[in-house]
């Protein structure tokens, strides 16, 4: 059976890991944190293009996203340019399907019992607008997170193939960590620039100021996440073995 060989299993591994992080970040990414509040650090406070006190304020998807780069890096490297495209336009298919299930679990009628419930310090909260404005998602931020996240993606592919090809097996760090911090540029941006400047009233310097914020803290956490990078992709090569590992890095290398 196809199930029972080694190269098959990964492939989906990686693909749960893939998908299911991608999703699980774009529904949990309607939380904006303080990085600095959260590390018990001051906030940066910074000013760029004339935009005063700037922070740390990312989304809470920043606590997934790492892992769907990497994913995409280990996929890149031994599946091909073929299999990253093809996971990325089932995710997206699958955030879409989830986003279009919330909005019409949002249009059933609550009933009357759930509606007002009373927390343990006295407070009563309304739990269907709780519910509406947590899941509820504005259009043009769902419209941004996709396409940012579609065009990330093939932008990361692309470079990872091009460097690829220009060192060969070695420099694992160079074309995992290079292709992320550059789609992750374009990402930072086109998110917030189809979101609040398309569909909102931000100025281009806002969207130019909150994008490089933003980008400053994602091309960190890449850097970050390049040893467990390469503790997986050992790990996986001992699960393979070096045969079918070079072979199957070999193939990915023409796909």
């Amino acid at each position: 059976m196809i199930f029972k060989t080694k190269e098959t299993k990964l492939f989906i591994i990686l693909s749960c890991f893939f998908i299911a992080n991608a999703i699980i970040a774009e529904f949990i990414g309607v939380k904006i944190f303080s990085v600095e509040g959260t590390l018990g650090w001051k906030p940066l406070d910074l000013s760029l293009f004339g935009i005063d006190h700037l922070s740390l304020n990312m989304s809470a998807g920043v606590l997934n996203w790492p892992i769907v780069f990497i994913m995409t890096d280990l996929i890149n490297e031994y599946f091909g340019t073929k299999g990253v495209k093809t996971l990325s336009y089932i995710a997206v298919t699958m955030i879409a399907y989830g986003f279009l299930t919330v909005y019409s679990s949002i249009q059933l009628v609550p009933a009357d019992f759930w509606i007002n419930k009373q927390l343990t310090n006295g407070l009563t909260i309304d739990m269907n607008s709780a519910y509406n404005s947590v899941l509820g998602q504005g259009l043009w931020i769902i419209i941004g997170s996709i396409t940012a996240f579609m065009v990330g993606q093939i932008i990361d592919v692309t470079i990872f193939h091009w460097i690829k090809d220009r060192t060969g097996e070695k420099g694992l760090w160079l074309r995992a960590t290079g292709s992320t911090v550059v789609s992750q540029l374009v990402d930072s941006f086109v998110v917030i620039f189809i979101a609040f400047y398309i569909g909102g009233n931000w100025t281009l310097k806002q969207i130019f100021a909150v994008g490089l914020v933003g980008y400053i803290y994602k091309f960190i956490v890449a850097i970050a996440m390049t040893p467990i990078l390469y503790i997986v992709h050992k790990v996986i090569d001992g699960y393979l073995g070096k045969e079918l590992s070079e072979k199957l890095i070999k193939e990915a290398q023409n796909n």
